[in-house]
């Protein structure tokens, strides 16, 4: 059964990690995709033949969701070569972690601008198609850190808790013209970026996850398809943690 079948779903920083399966699973279940990368330009135009082999379109974008200028661009270029926007999925994020007696307004300004104002920029370009349509769904990836906090993290926790209250108030607007906007909160998911992780500092986050395992790609990715879906069309204004039982 394809749940998207149809679709055009447009995905920020999908040439890698989360947004890369995230990516795949929408075009399994029949979605044409449009996703943006920044510096993986290799990595992204290989994404496009890999989706395309679906059977289904897909385009690469090469953009910065953290410019609104950008942004705008991009919905416009969306929209003019997919006809439609049914879902939207705001993925684009970076780290910077550092102790906060250490942090730089440097880091602290780069992951903001960048996962929280990217936000926000796709977020309000995006609005005037989705009303227009009287549907869509918009899907804003956030973290268990933005919930909870960790220490060194300073910088990320605030950004991905930011997307939280921001994901509630754009819901408050949008559900009365039947657009929908929620939030993932992954935990600790296997990504190329946890690879880099020393053994030790893994084995103190597997020790809090009941399930005693990290997180797949793909798990966050179908629980995004699920919100894009027809299945969700109740659903709103909700942050769904996918930690495996994480609490803290």
């Amino acid at each position: 059964m394809k749940l998207l079948e149809g679709k055009n779903v447009l995905i920020t920083g999908a040439s890698k990690g989360i947004g890369r399966s995230i990516a795949i699973r929408c075009a399994e279940h029949g979605a044409n995709i449009g996703f943006t990368y920044l510096s993986s330009v290799e990595k992204g135009e290989a994404l496009v033949a890999e989706l395309e082999a679906y059977g289904i379109k897909a385009k690469g974008y090469r953009s910065d969701a953290s410019d609104l200028s950008a942004a705008e661009q991009l919905i416009a270029d969306f929209t003019t070569d997919f006809d439609s926007l049914d879902g939207l999925i705001n993925n684009a994020g970076i780290t910077k972690d550092s102790l906060l007696m250490r942090m730089s307004e440097e880091q602290f300004d780069d992951v903001i601008r960048v996962n929280l104002k990217s936000v926000f920029n796709l977020t309000k370009a995006s609005t005037r198609t989705f009303l227009k349509q009287r549907s869509g769904s918009i899907v804003n990836m956030s973290s268990v850190v933005g919930v909870y906090g960790n220490a060194g993290q300073a910088n990320y926790a605030a950004s991905k808790a930011g997307i939280l209250g921001f994901t509630q108030s754009v819901a408050k607007e949008l559900a009365g013209r039947g657009v929908r906007c929620n939030a993932v909160a992954p935990g600790f998911i296997e990504t190329e970026m946890t690879e880099t992780l020393d053994q030790k500092v893994k084995d103190v986050w597997l020790a809090d996850i009941p399930m005693k395992r990290g997180g797949r790609p793909e798990e966050v990715a179908d629980l995004c398809i699920f919100l894009i879906s027809d299945m969700s069309t109740y659903i709103t204004a909700q942050t769904l943690e996918i930690h495996g039982g994480m609490k803290s």
